[in-house]
């Protein structure tokens, strides 16, 4: 298993439209992407324009299928209203959530 951090800056007002693009995308990732196990978002509680959004993935192989060239279609709605910031890959070691 991996996690998929996505570092965004998203503006105050754009926040509830951000919100709604990304369920719309992670859902329709996860029932039609081969190993997309889902995904979650953190917000800041000081700096509410930094939003992560943080997937799973059941292989490196996987995400690497999916993430192509770096612009999954899939994603676009999301980059119009938010700056993705960064990417980090990372093995999920142990995951102890219920």
């Amino acid at each position: 298993m991996i996690r998929v951090v996505y570092r965004w800056r998203v503006a105050e007002e754009d926040f509830p439209r951000f919100q709604e693009a990304w369920a719309h995308t992670t859902n329709r990732i996860h029932e039609t992407v081969p190993g997309a196990l889902g995904s979650f978002m953190l917000r800041g509680p000081e700096d509410k324009t930094e939003v992560l959004t943080v997937a799973k993935w059941d292989a490196m192989e996987s995400w690497k299928a999916f993430w192509g060239a770096e612009n999954p279609s899939q994603m676009v709605g999301m980059r119009e209203i938010g700056e993705r910031l960064s990417v980090t890959v990372y093995d999920e070691v142990e995951d102890f959530t219920r």
